[in-house]
């Protein structure tokens, strides 16, 4: 069975309560669980990582190579200037799928630059936790791609 590896950057642990008007009322433990299910309904295992620190994921990204099959990540703020980050995702043999629950373009200007969508290959933004759902869809159709 592949292995999706998926990111979850800092601050989204307080999904759910931070900023509904923008976020929703879903926490990130439903989110986490809709993607589960369309993964194992797809015949893929999910596994979960969330930190609020860049060192962390930036592990967790070295410990997929050559182990998971594709990656999502939601890198929050991270994805708008966290190099070692898309370095990392960079060396990523499979699929990548930047993750965002708001659109990051409707927002502030300073979230319009994305260091992660250089070495990602598709971004699903602005659908709100649907998009769990869909960057699981996504990966799933780029791995039988590939």
């Amino acid at each position: 069975m592949t292995t999706v590896l998926l990111l979850s950057g800092p601050n989204l642990n307080l999904l759910g309560e931070r900023e509904p008007e923008i976020y929703g009322t879903t926490t990130l433990e439903e989110h986490v669980a809709a993607a589960r299910k369309e993964a194992e309904r797809l015949g893929l295992d999910l596994e979960h990582v969330q930190s609020n620190a860049e060192a962390d994921l930036v592990d967790a990204v070295q410990r997929a190579r050559g182990r998971c099959g594709a990656i999502i990540v939601n890198a929050a703020a991270l994805t708008h200037y966290a190099w070692s980050l898309s370095d990392a995702l960079g060396t990523f043999e499979g699929p990548v799928v930047e993750l965002h629950i708001s659109n990051p373009i409707a927002r502030d200007s300073w979230r319009n630059t994305s260091v992660v969508a250089p070495v990602a290959d598709g971004l699903i933004a602005g659908l709100g936790g649907h998009g769990y759902v869909l960057a699981v869809d996504a990966v799933a159709r780029l791995l039988e791609d590939k």
